[in-house]
């Protein structure tokens, strides 16, 4: 499946995709634009079934791909939070881990916007 360029080069993609992605584990919900959020949903499950997997490849395979951010007061990165209490909650369900819902336009582009956000 073709990805959609989103007017970058292909290393800034992968670093929106890669902040996006820990920002949606660190925060559970974000805003950004509709096609964004559509380009993320697909990334974002498959780091969820690989925190589901549990394994010590799994979490070396999202470490390698999600940024080392604190989560947390008690000083918990990311990686920590995405196995230790979101694959928990999605356990029993096989994929449909994210929902995306629409927001409006943005003011000043008029971008569609939409929220990202576990379910």
């Amino acid at each position: 499946m073709a990805q959609r360029k989103l007017g970058r080069r292909s290393s800034a993609r992968k670093a929106l995709f890669r902040d996006l992605v820990t920002d949606l584990i660190i925060n559970e919900r974000i805003e950004t634009t509709e096609m964004k959020a559509k380009e993320l949903r697909p990334i974002a499950e498959k780091m969820i079934t690989l925190a589901k997997r549990g394994d010590l490849h799994a979490r070396r395979q999202v470490a390698a791909f999600v940024r080392k951010e604190v989560a947390n007061a008690e000083g918990r990165d990311a990686v920590q939070k995405l196995f230790d209490e979101i694959a928990p909650r999605f356990k029993e369900r096989n994929g449909g881990y994210t929902r995306i819902l629409k927001a409006g336009p943005r003011r000043g582009d008029a971008a569609p916007m939409a929220y990202i956000e576990f379910v």
